[in-house]
């Protein structure tokens, strides 16, 4: 109540200020006297009227010592000789024609045009959003009921992650349930995983799931040029969240402003770490926010504050990692649910080989299979449609239309083979899933590599398996052409990275002994990680550089020596890719080993996906227990082996 008598004082002095200003406007610069007639004529008589204006029935004039008067005429012709007989200065204008309505329109003009726009800004200061003179007002949005919701039935794949979220939903539902035993609700939640896995999907599912207000804003939108806008957002956001108690705040990409402090050229004074520690104190300070729960989401997280990441801030770090075999079924279930599909269709067998997609990969992979089909006119999408677009996820677009020589294709052709040749010599390599010499891409060959089942861990025997695979395109040429072409860029700089990371990180080398060697520079002010810092000595390194080329010396020998020893079939496999351009698993096996072999590993490899499918059925029983799985060392599966450049 007393702030609607405030309001009504301050309108009221408004009123006065607007008549004032009004009355002030209305007064001609200049005075004008009014006369009655006969004296003017007496003026006139006496020589002091200098000119005259006649418009209608007035007279306006002027003095000899400059004062102006007006006056009210008859209709008298002798008026104008009168005048003229006085040498006085006569102008005759029309009357003027102008209706009621229009001189109240101009008299008060002015005085509407300030009141409107003192209306405009004060309620321009009143008001938030990014509206003039709000620039300290969170930009925050309500999410609105009436819009479509997410749940946790739309998120798949990461059924820890949900469990985290879902139980503070809960709190926030029945906090006495958790509040009766002493346990506190958590006041921040920090979701961080690989980019396209799915965090802001799990934040839309939560606004859908709880029945509280929801606020959500990226962390790039606190802070702009002006200097205190960002703190001042914290501030306001923070002051609605308490005023909608209990409330979700949800910051999508937080590293925007959550980075490490003492990176701004400015010392501790900048306007990103100004926003920081208004935040760290929105959130952890002297003062409490009972009932407002952060979530925040990062792809990021090692450029973090410390300060922030602490519990008493976040609490709770959920990591959202790439799906595995179960969880890629579940977001293809999730994707293909509105997308009319054929019988044929097996989501377990696409789930199998898409190792390292993430959900927006396997999104995009739905999205173009759908849109093969409509191309074609069917009514159905096939499993024919998903492969062809996994193909195009994978190794790109098929770019048939680039004009390529036969020598080159020849060459292109021998490159691949080389690669399928050697995986198929060495056991225990990744099976070969496609080998082509289409231009896809960048590459004007691929020959794509599919794990059995998720690896984690990579034992020294694969990896050395895998250098001699990249390494057998290169022997190839050099034992089929007799010649070295620059196709072979891409395999050896993924051959030389990998032999180094042997050495100088996993400790896989006898000489050089179990010891990292090189210590990631953390240049905060540059992004962190972004050189190797040398802490050994000028023996070291030459030592280190003779380990690589040592390990990568025998990997290629090892490749030539196979690729030697099976010439025929390095031949057959370069003639049918040159006849047919791509060729499948099978036809590979049927050219290698012959075809009774080749029908019984495609037997074997039909059960394995049987059993793979039935296990993934079966897989709902039981939830195996917690491991913590650590990144993969690197990720051969996402990588095409054997990509000639271009």
């Amino acid at each position: 109540m007393n702030q609607f008598y405030k309001n009504i004082a301050l309108w009221l002095v408004i009123g006065l200020i607007m008549i004032a200003l009004f009355n002030l406007f209305n007064q001609p610069l200049t005075p004008i006297k009014e006369v009655i007639f006969s004296d003017f004529m007496n003026q006139v008589s006496s020589g002091n009227v200098e000119e005259v204006v006649v418009q209608g029935d007035y007279i306006k004039g002027k003095l000899q010592d400059g004062e102006m008067f007006r006056t009210n005429i008859v209709s008298d012709p002798e008026l104008i000789k009168f005048l003229r007989e006085k040498n006085v200065r006569i102008k005759i204008m029309p009357p003027e024609e102008t209706t009621w309505y229009a001189n109240l329109l101009i008299s008060w003009f002015p005085m509407l045009l300030l009141l409107g726009v003192w209306i405009f800004f004060m309620r321009q200061m009143q008001s938030g959003g990014g509206k003039a003179l709000s620039f300290g007002k969170s930009r925050a949005k309500l999410l609105s009921q009436q819009k479509k919701k997410a749940t946790f039935k739309d998120v798949a794949g990461v059924d820890e992650a949900k469990e985290e979220l879902q139980e503070i939903i809960e709190f926030l539902k029945e906090p006495q349930k958790f509040q009766k035993l002493g346990g506190k609700i958590p006041k921040g939640v920090l979701v961080m995983g690989p980019p396209g896995t799915g965090k802001t999907l799990l934040a839309r599912a939560i606004a859908g799931e709880a029945n509280v207000p929801f606020f959500n804003i990226s962390g790039s939108e606190f802070v702009e040029m002006f200097v205190g806008v960002g703190a001042s957002r914290v501030r306001d956001l923070f002051e609605q969240g308490k005023k909608n108690a209990p409330c979700i705040i949800f910051i999508d990409e937080i590293d925007a402003v959550g980075r490490h402090r003492g990176a701004g050229l400015g010392g501790g004074h900048d306007e990103r770490e100004q926003t920081l520690n208004q935040l760290l104190v929105e959130m952890d300070g002297f003062a409490s926010n009972e009932g407002v729960i952060l979530i925040a989401a990062t792809n990021r997280p090692d450029v973090l504050d410390p300060a922030l990441m602490r519990p008493g801030r976040f609490d709770r770090q959920v990591v959202v990692p790439r799906p595995d075999i179960r969880g890629r079924e579940g977001i293809l279930k999730v994707h293909t649910m509105n997308i009319p599909i054929e019988e044929d269709v097996k989501l377990a067998v696409l789930s199998r080989g898409t190792p390292g997609f993430s959900g927006a990969d396997l999104e995009n992979m739905v999205n173009e299979a759908a849109l093969m089909a409509a191309r074609q006119e069917k009514d159905l999408v096939a499993m024919e449609d998903f492969e062809n677009a996994k193909d195009k996820v994978m190794m790109g677009v098929e770019r048939r239309s680039m004009i390529i020589s036969d020598e080159e294709k020849r060459n292109t052709a021998f490159h691949e083979a080389g690669h399928v040749l050697v995986a198929k010599l060495i056991p225990g390599t990744d099976p070969v899933h496609k080998v082509t010499i289409i231009p896809r891409g960048r590459a004007l060959g691929l020959t794509m590599q599919l794990p059995v089942d998720e690896r984690h861990t990579y034992p020294v025997k694969y990896l050395m398996d895998r250098l001699a695979v990249l390494f057998g395109g290169r022997a190839a040429e050099e034992i089929a052409l007799n010649q070295i072409t620059t196709g072979a860029g891409n395999d050896i700089e993924q051959g030389t990275d990998l032999a180094r990371k042997m050495i100088c990180e996993w400790g896989m080398s006898e000489t050089m002994g179990p010891l990292a060697y090189g210590k990631k520079e953390e240049q905060i002010f540059l992004g962190r990680e972004i050189s190797q810092h040398k802490d050994y000595s000028e023996a070291t390194a030459i030592a280190i550089d003779k380990e690589v080329k040592e390990l990568v010396a025998k990997s290629y020998e090892r490749a030539k020596k196979l690729v030697r020893e099976n010439k025929k079939t390095l031949d057959k496999l370069a003639e049918a890719l040159l006849e047919r351009e791509s060729l499948g698993s099978h036809e590979v096996d049927v050219i290698v080993f012959g075809k009774i072999k080749a029908d019984e590993l495609a037997k074997k490899e039909a059960k394995a996906k049987a059993a793979v499918i039935a296990e993934q059925e079966n897989s709902i029983e039981a939830k195996s227990e917690s491991n913590t799985k650590p990144e993969p060392a690197t990720k051969p599966e996402t990588n095409p082996v054997g990509k000639k450049d271009d």
